[in-house]
Formats: C-alpha cells, structure tokens, sequence
C-alpha cells in the first residue's frame, strides 16, 4: 500500500517523539538508581586504623617516667595550662580561649606518662588534647503584672537569661601541635632535676701511717705536764689527822 507524503512525515515524527521519550525515561530511571548505589559516608569513629606503626600521640624519651610526667607538667605551666596531678604519671591540664564574645572554647589536655620497652632509664608520653566549643544562648522571658488599682493596667518585666551552652567536642588532630609540645617537653627534661639518685664514687678508707717526731713530741708534752701537776697535788693535799690532833693531846696530858 503506497504511502503518501503526509503519511510519511506523520510517521517519522512519531518515531521522534518515541525515541525523545525512551531517552528521558532511561536518564530518569538512572538518575533514581544512582541514590542506591552510592555509599553514604563512614563517621569519623569508624575510620580508626589502629595501625601498629608510629602513634603521633606518643613521643619516646630517654628519661624516667616520672621525670617525663614532671616535664610535661612545667610544660603546660609554661603555656598558661592549669594543671592537676592525680597520680604520679598521669597529668591533667585546661586553659580556656574566647574567640569572641558570643564564644567560648576549652582545651583538655591529657598525659599519661608509662616506663619505656627498650630501657629501664626510658618512658613513653602519651598525650591527647580535646577542644570544647561553647556558643552564648539567649533566652528572654517576659511577664505582665496587673495593678487594679489602676484599671487593667498591665506592666511587662523582661529577663534575660543568657548560658554558655557546649555545642562541639572534638579531639585535636595530630599534627605541628603535638610536635610542639614534645619538643617543650624535650627542653624541660634537659632542665629538669633528676629524680634518680647519683651513684657516688668509691670511698677508699686507710690508716694514716704514725710519725716518730710528732709521737716524741706529744710524750715530752706528757711528761711535763704530769711533772708540774704533783707537787701542786702534795701541797693541797690535807695534813694527817695525827699532826693535828698532837698539841690537843699535850696539854691534856699530866
């Protein structure tokens, strides 16, 4: 059956609405299908390695533990920290920043100090540092006090409530912070008294040989000094009870 031209061009642009219509249909059913097979990110918890490699949460020192926690402790004073120390090897630290006035921001800072695994004389610092963030909140509270004395009157009393509310917390990367801190911690240890005992040296104790001349010396001092003694010693010494009883016995005698 021969086609005319109208039927023609009927045809042809049927077969354009018809393939415009099968690709937006395909665009669209792609476009509803790419949500299902991309994968929502990982939170930040979920990604931890927990890798055995280098932490640069911890630093090696060649030092007692207690030497590095004292290290560590002059340290954080240095820089305006408040510092509290709970045990030996464990220290605490806070200082507080204000960005602006409608801000507020806290740094923990947190060092455990251990005995180190190659040498006795060696320790590890452990360190970890949390940033608080805290934002002002402004919360108005009005109310209305009726006088009736006056009519229907009615006063407003505002207040203002304002608090520092948390609004973040999260830990301090690692990076040039911590380096920083290590390498303070490095500076104090060199200046730092040691808290081991220094191991003294070897006493040699002997007998000091006599000298001839100081020993005649010391005999001739000896026997002058007994020589002049006694005769003082004869004339204190009491006459006998006798001689003076022999006058007494006289003149009683007949």
């Amino acid at each position: 059956m021969p086609f005319d031209v109208a039927s023609l061009r009927f045809l042809s642009t049927m077969h354009e609405v018809l393939a415009r219509t099968t690709v937006t249909a395909l665009a669209l059913f792609a476009l509803a299908a790419l949500p299902g097979c991309s994968t929502s990110p990982q939170p930040k918890f979920q990604q931890e390695l927990f890798d055995t490699g280098v932490s640069p949460y911890a630093r090696n020192f060649n030092a007692s533990s207690t030497d590095t926690c004292e290290a560590a402790r002059r340290a954080l004073l240095s820089q305006g920290y408040m510092t509290t120390m709970t045990r030996g090897d464990t220290i605490d630290g806070t200082k507080n920043f204000q960005p602006s006035g409608d801000s507020h921001v806290v740094v923990e800072f947190h060092v455990v100090c251990t005995p180190g695994e190659e040498a006795s004389d060696t320790s590890i610092a452990y360190v970890n540092a949390v940033q608080n963030g805290f934002a002002l909140k402004k919360s108005d509270t009005s109310a209305s006090v009726g006088l009736s004395v006056l009519g229907s009157l009615s006063l407003p009393i505002r207040s203002n409530n304002d608090a520092m509310v948390k609004i973040s917390s999260e830990t301090i990367p690692s990076g040039k912070f911590y380096d920083r801190f290590f390498a303070l911690v490095e500076h104090y240890l060199h200046t730092v008294v040691r808290t081991s005992p220094v191991v003294p040296d070897t006493v040699v104790t002997r007998e000091i040989p006599a000298d001839p001349a100081v020993d005649a010396v010391a005999r001739a001092a000896v026997q002058s000094m007994a020589q002049t003694a006694a005769p003082s010693a004869q004339a204190a010494a009491p006459a006998p009870a006798s001689d003076g009883l022999a006058p007494l016995l006289q003149s009683l005698t007949p």
